[in-house]
């Protein structure tokens, strides 16, 4: 048992939530795994039930457990860590990574796009887009809401085709002959809004990341807007930065 230090300058609730941080990381507590109850964490490490649940609190905060209503506390799925640098879609990430990917779509059909929309799209006021919404989940789990606007012009007939089991990029490429080889995208934090909450089967208030992406094709063709809300809980995002130093110049 691992002894919290009465004299240590962190308080026990910071030296609690390292200790089941670690034993988390380490895999010593096993995704999905219960956690001891608040009366048996108190009797192990000998603090009170204040100093308990601060550490949960952080827990819960960082994504490492999850709490079910008259269930217990359980430990987190690790996130996914989801690499800034190559163009991939939901599906080829997830089968990369060795999961099941699937999706359930909200809607799909055609709509003429707003002016908003159209200046996104850098395209006449009035264009036909594609409006396609889903789910997308991995093993089950819903990891993300994603909306995406397409000119019809440039897939024409797309929504004869499933989405709910088809890739999105994979038609685009084998069909049509677009390959999507860069995007501009921003991400940020934020809150999941109430439909968000009930989509991801998420308990409020549950950070997400939101992300907009504009997507290029290999002739330079901005073929795509992607609005997706992801699991704050089940993800992030790391790239790879270098000093101007290393940045070579034309």
């Amino acid at each position: 048992m691992t002894r919290l230090k009465r004299n240590h300058p962190l308080p026990l609730y910071v030296q609690l939530y390292d200790t089941l941080r670690a034993d988390i990381n380490a895999r010593r507590l096993k995704p999905h795994q219960q956690l001891p109850s608040e009366r048996e964490l108190c009797a192990r490490f000998r603090v009170s039930r204040m100093t308990i649940r601060q550490a949960l609190v952080e827990l819960t905060r960082d994504g490492l457990i999850y709490s079910r209503a008259g269930k217990g506390t359980f430990v987190s799925e690790p996130k996914i860590d989801q690499q800034l640098k190559t163009l991939t879609g939901f599906t080829q990430d997830m089968r990369a990574r060795g999961n099941s990917p699937s999706s359930r779509v909200l809607e799909a059909k055609l709509q003429v796009a707003t002016d908003d929309l159209a200046q996104i799209l850098r395209a006449p006021p009035g264009t036909e887009t594609v409006l396609l919404s889903r789910v997308r989940l991995t093993d089950g789990v819903p990891l993300a809401v994603e909306t995406v606007h397409l000119p019809h012009s440039y897939c024409p007939n797309l929504l004869r085709h499933d989405f709910a089991v088809e890739s999105l990029y994979d038609v685009l490429e084998r069909e049509y002959g677009h390959r999507l080889t860069r995007a501009e995208q921003t991400i940020e934090a934020a809150l999941a809004s109430p439909r968000d909450l009930a989509l991801l089967q998420l308990a409020p208030p549950a950070p997400v990341l939101v992300m907009e992406r504009l997507t290029f094709t290999d002739q330079d063709v901005l073929i795509e807007y992607v609005q997706s809300t992801y699991r704050g809980d089940r993800y992030k995002f790391r790239s790879a930065l270098a000093t101007r130093s290393d940045v070579r110049t034309a």
